[in-house]
């Protein structure tokens, strides 16, 4: 079953996030505590997955480029605004359902463990990288929901469908792709995906705010300029 590992990953986003919602009635110092050490971890993980690009000007241009696009496009503002009418319809008014919603998507979408996995599944129907994964985001949805609420839950989603299509596609196109171009690849996507989530850390602990959401086409041009200079 190719959507195996991607189904188990939401479910266990779910799982934790239930679980965290029983945790929302902790002190709000506990819950600070707890969401800055969320964003230590997810900064050491950052910094952990930056390290990995080998041409840091590649990984400029593209964040740079992208973040342009997302800004002309308005992504952020359509997450929050989506995140908002799911707020509307299952949350308390002024609550951090959007939030929460547009922060665990982007912590469990950005990275190369998702992709790596779900093209894993699709390839060689391994799922053992997501099934990791799925372990990891499960404790995480814990915390998440404890600290934003019943947002993060919503956000079993668009990981869902997200490494689900990347399974599908790969059990197509991977065959095609060159291992060498492969590995380039995902080395290049963890570096951009790491400065992301670098970004994301900080925005957890409130020392910025900034709109993560708009440098994800980011990804999408590094992939094209990294398989241009391959072939070139």
């Amino acid at each position: 079953m190719i959507l195996f590992g991607s189904l188990v990953n939401g479910i266990a986003i779910v799982a934790g996030s239930l679980m965290g919602s029983i945790l929302r009635n902790i002190s709000e110092q506990m819950k600070d505590t707890v969401t800055k050490g969320i964003g230590l971890g997810v900064l050491v993980l950052g910094i952990q997955m930056a390290f990995k690009t080998s041409s840091f000007i590649v990984i400029l241009i593209s964040l740079c480029l992208g973040a342009m696009i997302g800004e002309a496009a308005g992504i952020e503002d359509k997450m929050n605004d989506f995140g908002l009418k799911l707020e509307r319809k299952y949350a308390k008014p002024g609550s951090n359902f959007a939030e929460g919603f547009v922060t665990a998507t982007l912590i469990f979408l950005i990275g190369s463990m998702g992709i790596i996995g779900a093209i894993e599944s699709g390839v060689a129907k391994n799922h053992q990288t997501l099934l990791t994964k799925a372990v990891m985001d499960g404790f995480m949805s814990i915390m998440l929901t404890a600290t934003f609420g019943v947002g993060v839950l919503f956000s079993a989603v668009p990981v869902f469908l997200y490494q689900g299509a990347i399974a599908l596609l790969a059990s197509v196109l991977m065959r095609y792709i060159p291992s060498e171009l492969l590995d380039l690849l995902m080395d290049e996507i963890s570096a951009i995906g790491g400065l992301m989530i670098l970004a994301i850390s900080l925005n957890i602990m409130g020392l910025t705010k900034i709109r993560v959401s708009n440098y994800l086409p980011g990804i999408i041009i590094l992939i094209g300029i990294v398989t241009v200079q391959f072939f070139m």
